[in-house]
């Protein structure tokens, strides 16, 4: 088990940079060594004392990066696995056919199609809300019993802001898990195993690795219940895990997340600011406008910044949009966000048939760049494409 280990580094910027402090006994190396081997040595008396017994559950590569995120996360335990989805999907597996589940009606697409139709074929119940209604959660908890509430926060590309300690609340006051996915957050920004929740998901793709050179998911546990443990079950079972390298990487990664997050989300805060200001943009959706309908409740569980994601509406419309994709020069036309590098995207043609994400919208991811040189590359785009 990964479980978090106490450390004498207090701020969140020393423990992530210095990955815990943790030295390689066998070498002194500060950076932790990559183990390919798939398999391990049994006792002479045929029993594993090692712990470990195959590498699709018992690499030592994987125990570092899940020792931050369980730092980070302030969880008992933390794991990682090949993807996001594939972290996500492993909690829905997890419950028993005939369960039911709440979960946002706008949230990741990839997601919210695996529980349209995969969760559907395994039997999931799934109600979809408004998770930042309070008194639409309330209602739909007492509609029948509910086994998981599945929250994202700031919620994609809409960035809706749950109330993750009161939605938990609720939640658990009708005997029903809560299962957050903090990706667009990340633990710089929220930690909402502190908040109430059960687990907490991250697309590890994201911002903890950075570098958009890595697939990888991870979850993080606030108790070692039996739920996680079956879990973790799964995840050996299934093979649902990091190779070693990509352990490696992601922890490598990690070491700048709290330098990249503060300053995407400084630069997001201020292009955003910006964008207000423009007639040809219909309107700005992020959780640090105070225009934002729920500002005030990300200022209550967001601390040191609203994240580097935004969207924006142009006021031209859907093809103005997609043209400002195509203008941009410093933006990348690309799916993903959370790298050092900025992303736009014209998310209802990603999405297509069915999406719920207004024609005339660009996500934006914002990277590392000058922020100046971000917004008059994406000024004179939206413009030219409006005329």
């Amino acid at each position: 088990m990964s479980q978090a280990k106490s450390s004498s580094f207090s701020s969140m910027q020393t423990r992530v940079a210095q990955a815990l402090g943790e030295i390689d006994q066998a070498s002194g190396s500060l950076i932790a060594p990559i183990h390919v081997s798939t398999t391990y040595l049994r006792d002479a008396d045929n029993q594993y004392r090692s712990g470990r017994i195959y590498s699709r559950a018992d690499n030592p590569s994987y125990l570092p990066a899940e020792r931050v995120i369980a730092s980070l996360e302030n969880a008992i335990d933390a794991k990682l696995f090949a993807s996001g989805n594939a972290a996500a999907t492993t909690v829905f597996q997890a419950l028993k056919p005939g369960d039911r589940m709440l979960a946002p009606k706008v949230m990741y697409w990839a997601l919210r199609n695996w529980l349209k139709t995969f969760g559907a074929d395994m039997g999931l119940q799934v109600r979809w809300v408004d998770m930042d209604d309070l008194a639409q959660v309330r209602s739909a908890l007492a509609e029948a019993p509910t086994r998981l509430v599945w929250i994202e926060t700031p919620g994609n590309p809409l960035w809706t802001v749950t109330d993750i300690a009161k939605v938990s609340d609720l939640a658990h006051q009708h005997g029903a898990l809560v299962a957050v996915d903090s990706t667009v957050a990340t633990p710089v920004l929220s930690r909402p195993l502190e908040l109430g929740a059960d687990i907490v998901m991250h697309s590890a793709t994201k911002y903890l690795n950075g570098h958009s050179d890595v697939i990888a998911g991870a979850l993080a546990s606030r108790e070692n219940s039996e739920f996680w443990q079956r879990i973790v079950r799964l995840r050996a079972q299934s093979g649902n895990v990091l190779g070693p390298f990509e352990a490696s990487q992601l922890l490598r990664g990690m070491r700048t997340l709290v330098l990249r997050v503060k300053q995407s989300c400084e630069a997001a805060q201020w292009i955003a600011e910006q964008l207000e200001q423009l007639p040809s943009v219909a309107a700005v959706l992020y959780p640090g406008l105070p225009s934002f309908a729920g500002h005030e409740i990300a200022k209550q569980q967001m601390q040191g910044g609203f994240g580097g994601m935004l969207s924006v509406r142009i006021s031209a419309g859907e093809a103005a949009a997609i043209g400002t994709a195509a203008r941009t020069q410093i933006w990348k036309r690309a799916t993903s966000l959370g790298g050092v590098e900025s992303l736009i995207e014209h998310r209802a043609s990603i999405e297509g048939e069915g999406t719920p994400v207004p024609a005339d919208l660009l996500r934006l991811s914002v990277g590392i760049e000058d922020p100046q040189e971000l917004f008059e590359d994406l000024r004179q785009a939206i413009e030219a494409a409006s005329a």
